[in-house]
């Protein structure tokens, strides 16, 4: 059964929509779509973003907690905030504090956190770039920022069986393991069509952030992003 699929256009709307109906499962599929790395990337994001006992730590676009747990682990105090309360429901039962709230009109006062993360959520914000700067607004002064999200491959070679993976296979498998696979098409399409490494660190500079570097994960699949408030 086929339910939302959100456009690139990305009305907020239509995204919640559409990971509501993807929540009871995306775990699980995240980890079979991603081979098991999506265990590995989470890892080093909590190294990258290097939260520590009695910090407040932003987990943005968090879903259903997966990722938040994994900060926590750490000593902090993380709370996991999404736009989706299907996916925040689908999680409750983790044991880190959840909050509802749109990544561009974050219900948090200003300086209210040590550090942010967002992973694999940045793409799915209608204008990103404002999320990034209420990301920043939420975020205390020398505080830290991490972004974990799906990048371009650095071997040529590589980087065009990728994408032809991603548009072909990526809704296949996605269709046997997920309970909406329409939204892993859109998933896909958001994908291909985000910035390169380095465009996305020239907008995090541009958007209340600075020291900006990254690193590249499993060929750059996946890069981290890092910056300072």
């Amino acid at each position: 059964m086929s339910t939302t699929r959100a456009t690139l256009d990305k009305e907020p709307h239509e995204v919640a929509s559409m990971f509501d109906g993807v929540a009871r499962r995306y775990d699980i599929t995240n980890t079979v779509l991603s081979f098991g790395q999506d265990r590995s990337w989470r890892k080093l994001t909590r190294e990258a973003l290097n939260p520590k006992p009695g910090e407040k730590v932003l987990d943005l676009a968090a879903g259903t907690g997966v990722s938040t747990v994994e900060l926590a682990r750490s000593g902090a105090w993380c709370v996991a905030t999404d736009f989706s309360k299907g996916m925040l429901q689908a999680g409750s039962e983790r044991p880190v504090p959840m909050v509802a709230g749109d990544a561009m009109h974050l219900p948090y006062a200003d300086a209210s956190f040590d550090a942010a993360t967002i992973s694999f959520g940045l793409r799915n914000v209608s204008d990103f770039r404002a999320g990034l700067a209420e990301i920043a607004r939420v975020t205390k002064p020398g505080g830290r920022l991490v972004v974990c999200e799906f990048s371009t491959p650095v071997f040529a070679p590589f980087r065009t069986v990728y994408m032809e993976y991603l548009m072909k296979m990526l809704p296949a498998v996605a269709r046997a393991v997920s309970s909406n696979p329409d939204a892993y098409v859109y998933l896909a399409e958001s994908i291909r069509a985000w910035p390169t490494q380095e465009q996305l660190a020239a907008t995090i500079a541009e958007s209340g952030w600075s020291s900006v570097q990254w690193r590249n994960l499993t060929g750059g699949i996946v890069a981290l992003h890092r910056a300072v408030r």
